[in-house]
């Protein structure tokens, strides 16, 4: 077997998430080697490199260098576009942080620039290639469950209560491409995709509530009393028509208390599975002889293995296969979420343009990435 090079690759966003997918990318997957971080705010920048080891650099000295393969795009959500199309024009393959855009036809050209270009452009959520959605995955293909018939989507989160922290910038609750359906809906999503596999069309209803109403609260934020503008719909109501025949229903809010419900109904059996923002919540099943059983992980990466789409884009890169994160099913679920509100502005039913495959599951039992069982992921 040939020795695995490492796919050289460059962080551009050195906010809030960076420490995790900067701590796992240098420490933990060796399938990529970071060579530079850049940020709009130098200091952010000179910090993460000082912490990781890495160079600081800027987002043109990351484009212009040949030997970057890979830029990972953490930036805030509403530069996304302008990073990942920069990055694809560039030559480079490209992973973002959700959502891949804020506007959909962004999005489809971010898919479609990518492909002309011969490259990649992956992205999160990876949670699902976690232990427990993984677990959830074999147990479900294993046809012990019968056939899915169903699914319960239910995910509130009081965003509200918030107003917004101490930074005026990380408004991504209440501004457009941000909002609960985009923020976290997304692991939901992209977690019955890998189960269910496509969406055939959906139906909904969204509203924006208190759209300016709402006050900044926190004493420590700059604007704190001043109204801070709902601009994007921040409570939402769906139907999911899977191409497979399941349905889901959906309601996503960021104007309770915190509760969520994620649940898989199947001809012989149901499965809780748990709140998708995690790698590792144990899938809990029911079937006619038995209830509520917590089941044992088949699969690794329970902790926050944020990043984990990273290594497997860069597997895939050197293996000649397709990422499990790819393009198109990023896509799908960008396009799920925009079709939910487009359904609530027009009042009828939205036909999905899109579609995808499932991902292929991962193979039980590996505690990492070895090099040994490459050929094999």
């Amino acid at each position: 077997m040939k020795p695995f090079r490492p796919v050289r690759t460059a962080v551009i966003g050195c906010g809030m998430i960076s420490d995790v997918y900067l701590s796992n990318l240098t420490k933990r997957y060796n399938a990529v080697e970071v060579v530079g971080v850049s940020d709009i705010k130098p200091e952010c920048s000179a910090a993460k490199a000082e912490k990781y080891g890495v160079k600081q650099m800027t987002n043109e000295e990351i484009w212009n260098d040949p030997t970057i393969e890979l830029v990972v795009n953490l930036t805030y959500h509403t530069s996304h576009y302008e990073v990942s199309k920069q990055s694809l024009l560039a030559g480079k393959h490209v992973y973002g942080e959700k959502m891949m855009a804020v506007e959909l036809d962004e999005g489809r050209d971010l898919i479609e620039t990518a492909k002309r270009l011969g490259l990649y452009c992956c992205g999160a959520p990876d949670t699902y290639l976690g232990a427990g959605l993984q677990t959830a995955r074999q147990i479900y293909d294993s046809g012990i469950l019968g056939s899915a018939v169903a699914a319960n989507i239910t995910l509130v989160r009081g965003y509200h209560h918030e107003r917004w922290r101490e930074d005026p910038e990380r408004r991504f609750a209440f501004c457009p491409g941000g909002g609960i359906i985009f923020d976290m809906g997304c692991y939901y999503l992209m977690g019955l995709i890998n189960l269910l596999g496509p969406v055939k069309r959906v139906c909904g209803f969204s509203q924006i509530r208190e759209a300016n109403s709402r006050r900044y609260a926190t004493p420590k934020n700059p604007l704190y009393g001043e109204v801070m503008p709902i601009e994007t719909p921040n409570n939402l109501a769906g139907t999911l028509e899977f191409e497979c025949g399941a349905l889901c229903s959906l309601l996503t809010s960021s104007e309770s208390i915190g509760h969520n419900s994620y649940m898989l109904f199947c001809t012989d059996g149901q499965m809780n599975l748990g709140d998708p923002n995690n790698f590792g919540d144990a899938p809990v099943v029911s079937t006619k002889i038995s209830s509520n059983v917590t089941m044992p992980m088949t699969h690794s990466f329970a902790d926050n293995s944020r990043g984990l789409g990273v290594c497997d884009l860069a597997y895939a890169l050197r293996l000649g296969r397709e990422p499990r994160c790819s393009p198109e099913r990023i896509y799908h679920m960008f396009e799920i979420a925009h079709g939910i509100m487009q359904s609530g502005e027009s009042g009828s039913i939205y036909e999905m343009k899109s579609t995808c495959t499932r991902p292929e599951p991962f193979a039980a039992g590996y505690t990492e990435y070895p090099e040994m069982v490459m050929d094999e992921l």
